[in-house]
């Protein structure tokens, strides 16, 4: 327990010493941080170039906005959501991010009932291969937990536009695999 508080306490010290400037701070926090924040762009942006781009224009911004961290949530999920919004706005720039409005349609409810032998890789390759808007949603309501709201406001698009979305994605997904199982074990 003591190396908990220790370690916020340095984490803290840290911080402070990179928001005046201190380029060793800067350099241990992006070396604390950098694995899984790319992690975090990765999933939003398919090629690993790109999402390595998105990430350390994050960077940037965490840096230059680190003297605005409250220390009222975690660093790190503070640090996440700016490299979720850079995620969307490279996205945005390179007009790779699209959503196809459904008015008036409702979307049911898809439960995850379908049990699958996959690995992490193969199931971010099913997620890399849904379209953007698809994606986009996908990831920031199923992994981010993001609520319909949020969704719609971080991406400027509808509630329903949002739901849709997410309705559609895990619809393709739910198909994806079952191909995969059936023929994994020879059925169809």
């Amino acid at each position: 327990m003591v190396k908990v508080i220790q370690l916020f306490k340095n984490e803290s010290s840290l911080i402070k010493r990179a928001s005046r400037g201190n380029r060793e701070a800067q350099q241990k926090i992006y070396e604390l941080h950098s694995p899984k924040m790319l992690s975090v762009c990765r999933q939003y942006i398919r090629d690993v170039h790109h999402a390595e781009e998105a990430m350390l224009n994050g960077f940037f911004k965490v840096f230059t906005h680190l003297k605005d961290f409250k220390e009222e949530g975690s660093f790190e999920g503070w640090i996440r959501r700016i490299m979720i919004r850079e995620s969307i706005s490279f996205l945005r720039q390179h007009k790779k991010l699209e959503f196809h409005e459904d008015l008036g349609q409702e979307t049911p409810e898809v439960f995850n009932n379908i049990k699958s032998e996959m690995d992490v890789a193969d199931i971010q390759a099913l997620i890399d291969a849904l379209p953007e808007g698809y994606k986009m949603v996908f990831v920031l309501y199923a992994v981010e937990g993001y609520k319909h709201s949020e969704i719609a406001k971080m991406l400027d698009i509808s509630e329903g536009t949002s739901k849709s979305q997410l309705f559609k994605a895990r619809k393709m997904l739910q198909e994806k695999v079952r191909t995969i199982n059936s023929s994994a074990y020879g059925t169809n």
